[in-house]
């Protein structure tokens, strides 16, 4: 028995109660000459159960919201077969995916196989089946769906969390490899400016002691040149002097 005959069988026991309880007391309150008589004693059950009329009535409505939560059969339905019985059927024409929702590796579906009327609503990880329920109510199935849906929200959130740090720390392992190669580099341009700035200031001192030895040459050469010409003054004044006494 599904879920809404039972909640149909309980409003209709509550129907009958009220009908009966409302004959029982005109019965007791009002005798055949039009006197109001005491209530007789096999009333009492009457009376008793109308006091239960609105505690069935509180109990149909409290299993009309419970539309989400799996009744004991329906738990009991993925250990007898379902999933079997579903997974021969799956490439039917006659079976319709009507649902289907995703979160991470986990999945919801809902399926009418229209030829027997009747619903599977499945809860799947990375592709099989892991729960399957069968029922031929809509309602019940579509309410089922939607837990089964909040379900996988819920399962594949550590899914989904695991996913991101993954991503994450192989994001911070490429950033770290880029910024590696990176110091790698500028290491490698600072050694090279370093090792051209000590060529840089070798050569630097071989000039500047190749300049400071061309001054001193420099300086001998010109001190040189200054005695060869006094030479040459001297000994020009010498020969004109020799040529004047003639």
């Amino acid at each position: 028995m599904d879920h809404k005959s039972k909640v149909r069988q309980i409003a209709l026991a509550a129907l009958i109660l009220i009908g009966g309880a409302e004959a029982g007391c005109a019965q007791a309150l009002t005798d055949n000459s039009g006197n109001t008589a005491a209530p007789a004693a096999d009333s009492q059950p009457t009376v008793t159960a109308l006091a239960q009329v609105p505690t069935l009535q509180a109990s149909a409505a409290a299993a009309a919201d419970q539309t989400a939560a799996l009744t004991p059969d329906e738990a009991k339905q993925s250990a007898t077969g379902n999933v079997a019985e579903l997974q021969q059927m799956i490439n039917s024409p006659d079976l319709a995916e009507l649902r289907k929702t995703s979160n991470g590796s986990y999945s919801a579906s809902l399926l009418f196989y229209g030829k027997e009327m009747v619903y599977y609503v499945t809860l799947s990880q990375q592709g099989t089946f892991w729960r399957v329920i069968k029922s031929t109510d809509e309602v019940r199935a579509e309410a089922i769906y939607r837990d089964f849906v909040r379900q996988t929200f819920h399962l594949s959130d550590i899914e989904i969390r695991r996913t991101r740090l993954e991503a994450q720390k192989a994001f911070t392992e490429r950033m770290i490899a880029l910024s590696q190669d990176h110091a790698n580099r500028l290491q490698a341009d600072l050694t090279i400016a370093r090792q051209q700035q000590a060529v840089v200031a070798d050569q630097q001192k071989q000039t500047r002691d190749e300049a400071n030895s061309l001054q001193t040459q420099k300086a001998a050469a010109q001190n040189q040149l200054r005695s060869m010409q006094r030479q040459v003054r001297e000994l020009q004044r010498q020969v004109e002097s020799g040529l004047a006494v003639r």
